[in-house]
């Protein structure tokens, strides 16, 4: 009697668990959707403020106006032929980084794991600085080597840690020693570089969105555009996978091919930001955390991490070129943001044994 009296109980408060889940459906879904919006009107008003902020401040009219495709004296040349591109390269180039690195972070289980730790850009670095430094190739092919060279860096990587139980923190160990052979390639190039060239490759491994040009965006918009849909698509394999293989497979992942295309996407996107605008350190590091304590958990976090990850270049960009009495390229401000979390996941990890 006791039992079939539990189970009675139990039968009668099905409805109540259900509406409890819902509710709690309800609840992360209207955080979620509050915290994207919120991330997207601050995105709107960082890249206002780049373009209406300079040494020249141009009111709100103008520039709409310039967007517009109207000829303004003075703002068609600062704010359509400088301002403009500097804000959609820095906008795309957060996209990529935050999605690589929440990608790299969920899949893996492991707040370490992203491109910029792990020798991924390190790796699109070396090739661009050889590519300007030594070959003297133009902007389309450094892209292209820069590309090839981080998918080569990122497979070489992935090959050495796959296998046993701990792919995850042999991947990080792995690719920190990588990344730092291949940064002993950068500093070696470098020192054997021409003077004029040094100031070149210099201005591009500090990551900086200096002399972005309209010309230089096709690359990494058509990465975006092609890569985030991708990354989207998988989302709901992202998440399985997080759970672990054994998991991901029973919930009918196929995970081989899902892991493949998720790397190869998120390698592909931080590859093109790194050749493009430099390795702006730690934005695809903080992108993640920082969007899953805006959204919370039990949600798909590739889109606000593509928001965090915008939002920290164009607000690092302004507080670089306005907050300090000299200019300060977007990767130093960026580096300041992101080596104290870095350093705290480090004493935690250790802390705690480490992960895998």
């Amino acid at each position: 009697m006791t039992a079939l009296a539990a189970a009675g109980a139990l039968a009668a408060r099905v409805p109540d668990i259900r509406s409890d889940i819902r509710a709690g459906r309800r609840r992360r879904a209207r955080r979620r959707g509050i915290g994207i919006a919120i991330l997207a009107v601050l995105l709107v008003a960082l890249a206002t403020a780049m373009l209406v902020l300079g040494q020249t401040i141009y009111p709100i009219g103008d520039v709409v106006a310039v967007i517009a495709g109207r000829d303004v004296p003075g703002a068609s040349f600062t704010v359509g032929t400088l301002r403009i591109p500097r804000v959609l390269t820095g906008a795309l180039a957060g996209i990529a980084f935050g999605i690589a690195g929440s990608t790299f972070q969920t899949m893996l289980r492991n707040p370490l794991a992203s491109p910029d730790v792990i020798g991924i850009t390190s790796g699109a670095s070396a090739a661009a600085v050889l590519a300007l430094v030594v070959l003297h190739l133009n902007v389309g092919v450094t892209t292209l080597l820069a590309l090839v060279v981080g998918v080569a860096t990122a497979a070489a990587i992935y090959a050495a840690a796959r296998g046993g139980e701990s792919t995850g923190g042999r991947l990080i160990l792995i690719g920190i020693g990588i990344g730092a052979m291949l940064e002993s390639v950068v500093a070696y190039l470098i020192q054997r570089a021409a003077e004029w060239d040094v100031a070149v490759a210099m201005r591009w491994l500090t990551g900086s969105l200096n002399g972005s040009r309209m010309e230089s965006l096709p690359p990494l918009a058509l990465a975006v555009v092609v890569l985030v849909p991708v990354v989207l698509v998988l989302s709901r394999s992202l998440g399985a996978l997080e759970l672990g293989d054994a998991s991901a497979t029973a919930l009918g992942v196929r995970v081989d091919r899902a892991r493949l295309l998720l790397i190869v996407s998120a390698v592909a996107l931080a590859c093109f930001a790194t050749a493009t605008t430099g390795p702006i350190a730690f934005v695809a590091f903080l992108a993640g955390p920082i969007a899953h304590r805006i959204v919370g958990a039990g949600s798909s976090l590739v889109i606000p991490s593509a928001l965090v990850g915008a939002c920290l270049v164009l607000a690092a960009d302004l507080l670089g070129q306005f907050a300090f009495g000299t200019r300060f390229p977007v990767g130093v401000i960026t580096g300041i943001l992101g080596a104290p979390y870095l350093i705290f996941l480090l004493v935690r990890t250790s802390r705690k044994g480490g992960s895998s």
